[in-house]
């Protein structure tokens, strides 16, 4: 049987991003040495065509305006009549009023296949007290685990919250997934290529969701580790990670753990 990384390698799945003017270089470059196929158009008038054509649709609010939210009303809601997935990146949900009232106009108005964000940002589509900056995860009391699964039984969708361990979760069935590297933190758009990434997989395994971000996370964190033990800096870091995002084969699923002890 093909693993999920060896089918979006053969079938090179076309991965629609609506994302921010800050990574999408970032974003294009590594889903390419993924194996997937990435478009970055975000005109209203081609979202229906896009959405259609694309496999998975991945949305990021990263440099949000009026127009981007609509093409992304657009886009996602012909991405699920057609029967794709949708993946949600909130990007700094919590920092403005208009991030987390567009994060929350989205959620409410598109049928979300996952949602992929840090702590601070899933805190605040939650409504959990957090103190976090711009878009930097933060801190709080609250358990890491008890925010995703908020969100997810909220929103009927699966939820993966990134971090020193990530969690991932659909409200009731949670999974720890340990690795990676703090280097990654240093990278801008680290995460939200893994949003595109968890769409690239989420798009060869249609009937297995949880499966493939599962193993998407684990893939991606095995990635940023074996980066750091061959970069020495950011700068480095980034051209090494695009390097190994083409080149790993393999990876530990022993590090997918099921547990809520976090």
């Amino acid at each position: 049987m093909l693993s999920y990384l060896q089918k979006i390698r053969e079938t090179n799945p076309l991965t629609h991003c609506i994302t921010n003017i800050v990574v999408a270089n970032f974003q294009a470059n590594g889903l390419l040495a993924l194996g997937a196929s990435p478009t970055m158009a975000d005109s209203l008038e081609e979202m229906d065509d896009i959405a259609q054509a694309a496999a998975v649709t991945v949305l990021n609010i990263g440099t949000l305006n009026p127009l981007t939210v609509d093409a992304m009303k657009r886009a996602g809601k012909r991405a699920r009549e057609v029967g794709n997935p949708l993946v949600l990146d909130p990007v700094g949900a919590g920092a403005t009023t208009f991030r987390k009232e567009t994060t929350l106009e989205l959620l409410r108005d598109l049928d979300i296949t996952l949602i992929r964000g840090n702590a601070g940002e899933l805190a605040a589509i939650a409504g959990i007290p957090w103190e976090a900056k711009g878009v930097d995860a933060g801190t709080g009391d609250a358990s890491v685990v008890e925010i995703a699964e908020t969100v997810a039984q909220d929103y009927h969708c699966l939820v993966a919250l990134s971090g020193e361990v990530d969690v991932l979760t659909d409200g009731s069935t949670t999974y720890c997934i340990e690795g990676g590297d703090e280097m990654m933190t240093l990278v801008t758009g680290s995460g939200c290529l893994l949003s595109a990434v968890t769409g690239a997989f989420l798009a060869v395994a249609p009937n297995e969701p949880m499966e493939a971000v599962a193993e998407a996370l684990a893939f991606y964190k095995h990635v940023g580790y074996e980066t750091a033990q061959l970069a020495g800096a950011p700068g480095s870091f980034q051209r090494t990670f695009l390097d190994l995002l083409y080149k790993e084969t393999t990876y530990e699923t022993s590090t997918i753990r099921k547990g809520t002890d976090q």
